[in-house]
């Protein structure tokens, strides 16, 4: 019986967010009422949340995004999907700023070696960006989060207040209508809002699995942003509600 509840409590965890039917496929061999006890079994000792009709990791409920090693192995094709569009949006001898996350790295990877001036709170980012021999890379200090290996907090908010970007790459967790664009962090919410201050464009990178998820912290509206960039699986809903915005989907 442990053994069994622990491979579903990473089967959420690795997956983030998970509907029954999805746990049902995914333990095929285990009853519709033994899953549901050990659901119930799991979210009483905090190792999952449950929600209605599913269950999500405890990460993103408790006001902190999930592992970036996790979140990495989700939609890596609609990732590398959403790079290879995104970095025909960079221009030569531009400024841009990469955002932390796992599509802003798969961005960063992708990128040409043109002459440009790369900052990044990711560590990530820099890693991938370190290849570039044409560009300059500058890292923006702050304090250490380990979920998504990026520095922020009020020091880093300092420094980009004295910055100014042609283009700034974002990464978000979530996004609901009536709620726009959300993450699991404050720090890094009230550093996404700070770039989005500093930037001339803001470019969101959201693969659609995130539309309708519900994080814990605003970054900000669909109308804040200038562009977003997803995969083919993007709903008509959202394309109009971006439409009605002039928000211009890539």
């Amino acid at each position: 019986m442990q053994e069994r509840r622990d491979a579903i409590a990473q089967f959420v965890t690795a997956e983030g967010s998970v509907t029954f039917g999805q746990l049902k496929k995914a333990f095929s061999n285990v009853s519709e009422m033994t899953l549901r006890t050990d659901l119930k079994a799991l979210d009483e000792a905090r190792r999952i949340v449950r929600t209605h009709g599913g269950a999500r990791s405890v990460e993103y409920v408790v006001g902190t995004d999930d592992l970036l090693l996790n979140r990495s192995t989700r939609n890596v094709e609609a990732k590398a999907l959403i790079a290879r569009k995104a970095k025909g949006l960079v221009r030569p001898d531009s400024t841009i700023f990469l955002d932390s996350g796992t599509t802003t790295t798969a961005l960063a990877r992708e990128l040409d070696d043109v002459r440009m001036l790369a900052f990044t709170n990711s560590l990530t980012c820099a890693a991938e960006l370190a290849r570039l021999e044409r560009a300059r890379t500058i890292m923006v200090g702050g304090s250490l989060n380990r979920f998504s290996m990026s520095l922020n907090g009020s020091k880093t908010i300092e420094q980009v207040g004295e910055l100014s970007f042609d283009l700034l790459f974002l990464g978000v967790t979530s996004f609901q209508s009536s709620s726009g664009f959300a993450c699991g962090s404050d720090d890094e919410a009230a550093l996404k809002r700070a770039l989005i201050a500093h930037a001339e464009r803001t470019v969101v990178l959201m693969d659609s699995s995130k539309l309708g998820q519900r994080s814990t912290f605003k970054i900000c509206d669909l109308a804040d942003v200038d562009c977003v960039v997803s995969d083919e699986n993007l709903t008509e809903h959202f394309k109009k509600y971006c439409e009605e915005a002039e928000v211009e989907v890539l």
